[in-house]
């Protein structure tokens, strides 16, 4: 197995010091759970729909969220300590300020654990994911598909489990889980879910095919949660079979829900590969403290000799801060940033190949091959290389990989 010689806590970026916004969250998992937070409301990312809290439950608006808890009131109950942790979750999802996740944490820590209950397990899972606790994640959402909770509960651990599984390259894993929602919660985000697994093993052609027929039934059924989370799953497949119709349905999901981070990161990235630079530019207009897209804006600019922008120098100081704090949970954004901002191949290909051990989604892979391109690592090439083959994993988005 190929092994980076580099320091991971290395070098500063070019100096910077001073303080920065708090760098957001990357998308995957932990915007697949909470896009669609409500059934009975927007529903308009590529997420999961099952809800562990009744309909008639509303989240609190960020307003009526208070900006640090010190302590929880004793009299609370689980449900009404559950609602607070998924109003943060919320928040840090659609703001992509990752303080919310520090609140979350700070609430579930208050709670005894023999008094867990399956909804704050859930919770508790997937923000132990977002905070790459994957074990401590697993063990959570396990804890509630083993259990005799409501089957609502163990739909939703079961799809975060699916998605989880997905997000690392555990396909096996993740077959089995999304087959395991099918049983419990059939339908068009079952079909989803396995459709997803079956385009990185080999079978991204059928999985297409089989699952964009289920739209229309979704739309005669009103089932806009179904609806989005197959439209996010085609739009992926597409991107991957190098097929244009991505961008109708990134358009269609963010047409409802302009601000699904994920999605938008997702798109962004496509055009920037597809040299629309200016359509990418418009596209992240206005998201300058979300890392993903800041990093996607600031690729743009320095490829169009714009080096010396103040976004170039905000993310600069940002990084280094999450790395001063020892808090950098997206390695991606910043193996990107030095990749193609601050020409720096070599601690890039060390970010990114650190990030690919645990994160393998395109995303993932497309960068750890032009990095290890850029600093040339034929072995972690030919190592990534092997693991696709390994998986039958063809994907148009990384033409470096030899299969």
């Amino acid at each position: 197995m190929y092994s980076s010689n580099g320091a991971l806590g290395g070098r500063p970026l070019r100096g910077r010091g001073s303080a920065a916004p708090h760098p957001t969250l990357r998308g995957g998992v932990f915007s697949l759970f909470l896009g669609l937070a409500l059934i009975a409301g927007d529903a308009s990312a590529a997420m999961p729909p099952v809800e562990p809290v009744p309909e008639n439950d509303l989240l609190l608006r960020l307003q009526d969220i208070p900006p640090a808890p010190s302590s929880a009131d004793s009299a609370e109950s689980a449900e009404t300590v559950a609602a607070r942790v998924q109003s943060y979750l919320q928040q840090a999802r659609t703001s992509g300020d990752p303080r919310f996740l520090g609140y979350a944490q700070s609430a579930l820590q208050q709670w005894p654990e023999d008094t867990l209950t399956p909804r704050l397990r859930v919770l508790r899972g997937s923000l132990r994911q977002s905070l790459h606790k994957f074990v401590a994640a697993e063990e959570d959402l396990k804890a509630v598909t083993e259990s005799d909770a409501p089957a609502q509960l163990r739909s939703q651990a079961q799809l975060i489990l699916a998605s989880m599984a997905l997000a690392q390259g555990h396909y096996e894993e993740a077959r089995t889980a999304c087959q395991a929602l099918a049983e419990e919660y059939a339908g068009l985000i079952a079909a989803s879910c396995s459709a997803q697994v079956d385009a990185r093993t080999g079978q991204a052609q059928s999985a297409y095919e089989k699952l964009k027929p289920l739209t229309e039934g979704a739309r005669a059924q009103r089932d806009p949660v179904g609806l989005a989370w197959a439209q996010g799953t085609l739009a992926d497949i597409a991107a991957q079979l190098g097929k244009p119709e991505a961008e109708r349905y990134w358009q269609a999901i963010l047409a409802r829900n302009p601000d699904d981070l994920y999605t938008r990161t997702q798109y962004s990235d496509w055009l920037i590969q597809h040299d629309r630079a200016q359509d990418a530019l418009a596209l992240t207009e206005g998201y300058e403290q979300v890392d993903s897209l800041a990093v996607l804006r600031a690729v743009i600019l320095a490829t169009q000799g714009k080096s010396d922008s103040p976004l170039i120098e905000m993310l600069g100081e940002r990084f280094d801060e999450a790395q001063w704090r020892g808090d950098l949970l997206h390695k991606r954004e910043l193996a990107r940033f030095l990749l193609d901002v601050e020409d720096q191949p070599e601690t890039a290909f060390d970010y990114a190949w650190s990030n690919w051990q645990t994160q393998r989604e395109p995303a993932d892979t497309r960068l750890v091959l032009r990095a290890a391109r850029a600093a040339d690592k034929a072995d972690a090439i030919e190592e990534v290389s092997q693991w696709l083959k390994q998986h039958q994993q063809h994907d148009q988005r990384y033409p470096e990989a030899t299969l």
